[in-house]
């Protein structure tokens, strides 16, 4: 069976889903590896490198495309808007695994499924003891937490740490983190180590532990919520009553802010709207927000998704695919991921035979598209 590797078509994604330290272990499992020249380039594995690590490398997209019964990508259908290039080299029984985005931009997945294509989505593995080495969503979640501090610093007029000199003192930048999940924790713990005054907050309250174990404080907001969390340990999308007097509780603290970093995100569906456009400004001028639910429409409401932004002094970044921007640590992540992946897939027989009904639960949630239809219940429910 043979493996394709692309070079990523996404603007600006500098990633690529296999590096050449894992061809041998593709060539174990009894895979045959073809990658497209210069698919490693951004993340700075030569086409030399992969060549000595036993891959075949391949002039153009068509050719690897053409060759592979399984293909693998960073980004591809709902999360790429150039895969609409790639659909007429899409073969009947042919495998795609990578993020799809098959929850929020569900016709991507749809068109692999008109094609007769296989598809697994990343963003569909289960959150289970199993399936951890697995998860990419968590791996780059912490990859863009971390980045996003670095981005913030960089922009805030100040400096993060307390610095005590003889012409004064330096107080602390003052950082809040919306949202406790791996991203927001990342970048709780990295604004701690640069020395900040760090707060976190969620709507889930059992995140307290979590977030004081890295070093922040944990803001509650008395809000009373029936059932804050799915069975999959995501946040529950609020309702719009609770939603706004939510807006008017974190707003009390938000303006209070140098650095925001909001990470709030509900699969499959708009991400809340936590900071209006009067909180923004009645922020200290000079400050930062950095938005990591960009890419679902944001958590502030003048985020411009891939825009930097200044209002009434404050910078908005609508950040998009922050992983891209540390592609040599995210793409080595990233491979194991989808390695550990396949490995179990073909372990269970899905990359031979797909089967939406196997018993096996991180096969089973994957499958999106088999057989020409889509095969993901939540997906289908997306199309209407």
């Amino acid at each position: 069976m043979k493996i394709g590797v692309l070079q990523e078509s996404y603007p600006n994604e500098r990633r690529v889903a296999l590096i050449p330290a894992l061809v041998a272990q593709y060539t174990k499992l009894g895979f045959e590896v073809v990658v497209q020249s210069g698919a490693g380039f951004g993340a700075f594995h030569t086409d030399e490198a992969y060549r000595a690590a036993g891959a075949t490398v391949l002039p153009t997209r068509e050719s690897v495309l053409e060759t592979a019964e399984v293909v693998l990508t960073v980004r591809t259908a709902g999360a790429n808007p150039h895969f609409s290039d790639d659909l007429p080299s899409v073969r009947p029984g042919q495998i795609w695994i990578g993020f799809m985005e098959p929850l929020f931009r569900p016709q991507g997945v749809a068109q692999l499924a008109e094609r007769g294509a296989t598809a697994f989505a990343m963003e569909l593995i289960p959150r289970i003891t199993r399936a951890q080495s697995m998860d990419a969503l968590s791996s780059m979640a912490t990859v863009a937490g971390y980045r996003a501090v670095l981005l913030a610093a960089n922009l805030l007029p100040r400096m993060f740490p307390l610095l005590m000199s003889a012409a004064g003192t330096v107080s602390p930048a003052r950082v809040f983190v919306i949202g406790a999940g791996v991203a927001g924790l990342q970048a709780m713990a990295t604004a701690k180590r640069l020395g900040a005054a760090v707060s976190g907050y969620d709507v889930r309250p059992a995140t307290r532990e979590q977030v004081e174990s890295v070093g922040a404080k944990f803001v509650e907001i008395p809000l009373e919520v029936a059932q804050v969390e799915t069975a999959g340990g995501y946040a529950r999308a609020l309702e719009e009553e609770t939603l706004r007097r939510q807006q008017d509780l974190l707003g009390e603290y938000l303006v209070q802010q140098e650095v925001i970093i909001t990470t709030a995100a509900v699969p499959g569906k708009r991400a809340p709207l936590l900071i209006p456009r009067r909180v923004v400004e009645a922020m200290p001028p000079g400050s930062v927000i950095i938005d990591l639910a960009a890419e679902w429409g944001g958590n502030c409401e003048l985020t411009q998704p891939g825009e930097t932004i200044q209002h009434h002094g404050v910078t908005v970044v609508g950040a998009v695919n922050l992983p891209a921007a540390v592609p040599v640590d995210a793409s080595m992540l990233y491979s194991r991921n989808l390695y550990h992946l396949i490995a179990h897939l073909q372990k269970v027989g899905m990359l031979s035979e797909p089967n939406p009904e196997i018993p096996d639960e991180i096969a089973r949630e994957t499958l999106v598209a088999y057989g020409g239809r889509i095969v993901n219940p939540r997906v289908a429910q997306n199309l209407g």
